[in-house]
C-alpha cells in the first residue's frame, strides 16, 4: 500500500549499527526497518565533507529515502546586526551542504521575539530570509527553507508567523511541529480533530490547497507548562491526540513527510506509520 506520507526520524535512528555508521548507515537501517525518510541532525554545526554529502545522496537515492536537514539551533532571524551574519552563515551552510547531500528541505528554528510584537519582528525576519533564498537560487540551489513552528510563546514561530514568511517568499514553507503547536498555548488546547482541522484549513488558505500534499511535519509526544514546551516525550507517555491529528490530515488529503522526534525514535516513527496506515485506509 502506497502511503501519502513518508516516515522517518530527526537524526539517526537510535539502533543504527556502528558499521557503516554515520548518515549512510542511518539511511540503510531506516530502509531496513521500514522507514523511508531521514532528517540529518546537523543541529550543533555543519561539519561535513563534500565526499560524505555525495555518499549520503547516492545511498538515499538508491534506497528511496527522502532526505532533509535540521540546521543548527543557533539561528535567529531577529538577531542584532552583529549576530545576524553568524546566524545567516549557519543557515546557508546547512542549505549548501544539504543540497549536496540530496536534501530537499532545510528546517530551522526561526529565533526569538525578544519581547517585541510579532508583526515588528517579521519586518526584520522576512527581508533577511528573502535574501537567503535569493542567494541560494542565484547559486542554483533549489532547497526549500522551512521555519519550524515553535513550542514556546516567546519564540518566533507561531503558525501565523511561519505562514506569513511562506506566503511572502517563494521557496519558504513551514515545518509543522504539531507537538509544538499543542504545547505553545500552555493550556492543553490545540489537541483535537477540530483544532487540527482549523490549522490545516488556515495552511491551505495561505499557501494553496496543493501545499497540503507536501507537508513537512515534526511529531512526538510533549511535556509542557504555562509557558509552553518543556521536552519531547514518547507518544504513549503524552496527551497528544495522534489519531485525531491523523484523521484531520486524512480529511484534508495531506501528504509529505512525518519525522519523529520522540526519545524512542524509530519505535514511535513506526508506530506513527502504522497508525497512519490504519486511519488512511478507512
Amino acid at each position: 500500500m502506497s502511503l501519502s506520507f513518508r516516515f522517518g526520524t530527526v537524526g539517526s535512528p537510535s539502533n543504527t549499527p556502528k558499521k557503516p555508521g554515520g548518515s549512510v548507515g542511518a539511511i540503510l537501517f531506516s530502509r531496513e526497518i521500514g522507514l523511508d525518510a531521514l532528517e540529518l541532525g546537523w543541529v550543533q554545526s555543519v561539519r561535513v565533507s563534500i565526499e560524505t554529502c555525495a555518499a549520503i545522496k547516492e545511498t538515499a537515492a538508491a534506497q528511496d529515502v527522502g532526505i532533509s536537514v535540521h540546521a543548527p539551533y543557533f539561528i535567529n532571524l531577529n538577531a542584532n546586526a552583529e549576530e545576524w551574519p553568524k546566524s545567516r552563515q549557519r543557515l546557508m551552510d546547512a542549505a549548501h551542504y544539504g543540497n549536496l547531500a540530496g536534501a530537499t528541505d532545510i528546517i530551522f528554528h526561526p529565533g526569538s521575539y525578544f519581547e517585541q510584537p510579532a508583526a515588528e519582528v517579521l519586518k526584520i525576519a522576512i527581508p533577511r530570509l528573502q535574501e537567503c533564498v535569493d542567494e541560494l537560487r542565484a547559486a542554483g540551489n533549489p532547497v526549500n527553507l522551512r521555519p519550524e513552528t515553535m513550542g514556546k510563546s516567546a519564540m518566533l514561530g507561531s503558525l501565523e508567523d511561519t505562514l506569513e514568511m511562506s506566503r511572502q517568499i517563494p521557496g519558504v514553507l513551514p515545518c509543522l511541529d504539531f507537538a509544538h503547536l499543542h504545547a505553545r498555548p500552555g493550556d492543553g488546547t490545540v489537541n483535537s480533530y477540530d483544532e487540527w482541522s482549523a490549522r490545516l484549513e488556515a495552511y491551505g488558505k495561505a499557501l494553496g490547497e496543493a501545499a497540503l500534499a507536501r507537508l513537512h511535519i515534526h511529531l512526538s509526544g510533549i511535556e509542557y507548562g504555562p509557558k509552553g514546551e518543556k521536552n519531547h516525550l514518547p507518544v504513549a507517555e503524552s496527551d497528544l491526540d495522534l489519531e485525531g491529528l491523523f484523521r484531520a490530515l486524512h480529511a484534508f488529503k495531506a501528504g509529505g513527510r512525518i519525522l519523529c522526534e520522540s526519545p524512542i525514535m524509530e519505535t514511535d516513527a513506526l508506530f506513527m506509520r502504522d497508525t497512519w496506515r490504519k486511519i488512511s485506509s478507512q
